[in-house]
């Protein structure tokens, strides 16, 4: 027997970011340690899926997005089956099978499953034309409809769908962005900030209906319209889907792990089942689920080191600022930017520069921000949260940044 099949036997469910970056932290601290097998639902490598909307936009290509080519896996030794997805976990036996029929033992599995896009479930949302904003395939769909229509729905207005709103419009399409609040991204910015957003973005050419409800996507066998709860209605070629997502457990739970929202998993990212890790979109925490990349990258390192053998790390949720540039309009929110009756607001607005600035003081500490146009100041004010300063001495100057506070590095 050779040294190769002599190895304990690693397979990884899913060809995502978070799964993959586990195997580079793994690969780090123990590149032999492991024959590696890897399942991806996408018939390709390992993409970034953040670059989705370049690529929709016409500013990136497929290969600027990948993060591993197939010849990335063959280098480094590491068996892919792409567009093979494992439907079933045997945990008595240890064996995954995919779709195909392959049969894969297992010593350790990572379950890095993601999330799948939730698709509102109204009359007509079964219609050619009705799609998510999840992968390659889908910008493709939008590509080939921006070529042969005109009219396009994006339905929700958090990043996702103001980033596909944005793409459609580059292409040439009349987009319409329908969201269910009245305000846009109103899980990052408060209001004033959201309105400037859509002040920015009309002025681009987008349009908004807010606070409408969606009743129904009309065709006969491709969309052609969209109509809502008030019986208003507007045509639509095109309907795109940008109403959240929900973590992928359906494997996870047919294979009887603990669940509840998500995969459950303790500080070191392990399931119930010892043999079992899971990271990722597809994973809850301590009751948080997950959907930015810097928790996710946190994941990665501390179950890389745990599948190493090195397991003396533990995953600890941090504060994760949000960063957003949707279509030139720079954004950044952190903390607890609403806050409440035992917190005071600090507010700069500067219509003519396009800036506005909220910070939320709580006692002597700052708790949350939110900045529009001028973002420099962000990850300052992201460590003064983080580091629980006490910025009595500064608050006159705190909105002007860290220069004016005689703070600069």
């Amino acid at each position: 027997m050779n040294a190769r099949a002599a190895r304990p036997s690693l397979v990884v469910v899913g060809n995502g970011m978070a799964g993959m970056r586990t195997v580079e932290e793994l690969q780090k601290l123990a590149p032999d340690l492991y024959d590696i097998t890897v399942f991806g639902a996408e018939p390709h490598g390992n993409y970034n899926r953040i670059l989705l909307s370049p690529l929709l936009a016409g500013e990136k290509s497929v290969d600027d997005i990948m993060l591993n080519t197939r010849a990335w896996y063959v280098e480094h030794g590491i068996t892919l089956h792409a567009g093979d997805p494992v439907e079933h976990i045997d945990r008595r036996r240890r064996i995954v099978r995919a779709r195909s029929g392959l049969q894969v033992h297992y010593d350790r599995l990572l379950l890095a499953t993601g999330s799948k896009p939730f698709i509102i479930p109204v009359p007509g949302h079964e219609l050619e034309g009705v799609i998510a904003f999840r992968d390659i395939q889908d910008v493709e769909t939008m590509l080939e409809a921006a070529r042969n229509h005109r009219h396009a729905v994006v339905i929700g207005g958090g990043l996702l769908g103001l980033e596909a709103a944005n793409g459609l419009l580059r292409q040439g399409m009349d987009v319409t962005v329908v969201h269910v609040t009245d305000s846009l991204m109103n899980q990052q910015l408060d209001k004033p900030a959201s309105q400037l957003l859509k002040a920015a973005l009309e002025r681009k050419g987008l349009r908004f209906m807010l606070d409408a409800h969606t009743a129904e996507i009309v065709g006969p066998r491709r969309v052609t319209a969209v109509r809502f709860k008030d019986g208003a209605e507007i045509p639509a070629d095109l309907v795109v889907m940008a109403a959240g997502v929900r973590p992928n457990i359906a494997l996870a739970q047919q294979a009887g792990l603990h669940c509840e929202r998500a995969i459950v998993v303790d500080d070191t990212l392990q399931t119930y089942d010892p043999r079992i890790y899971s990271v990722g979109e597809c994973v809850q925490h301590r009751s948080a689920t997950f959907g930015l990349v810097a928790p996710i990258w946190d994941q990665a390192r501390v179950c890389g080191a745990h599948l190493a053998g090195a397991g003396h790390r533990r995953y600890v949720q941090q504060a994760t600022p949000t960063k957003l540039k949707v279509t030139g309009v720079d954004l950044y929110s952190v903390g607890d930017f609403i806050g409440g009756p035992d917190s005071e607001d600090l507010v700069l607005r500067d219509p003519r520069r396009g800036v506005y600035k909220r910070l939320v003081l709580k006692g002597r500490q700052l708790a949350g921000a939110v900045l529009y146009g001028d973002v420099a100041d962000g990850p300052w004010y992201f460590d003064l949260i983080q580091s629980r300063t006490d910025i009595s001495a500064m608050r006159n100057h705190l909105l002007f940044g860290k220069t004016l506070c005689g703070l600069a590095a």
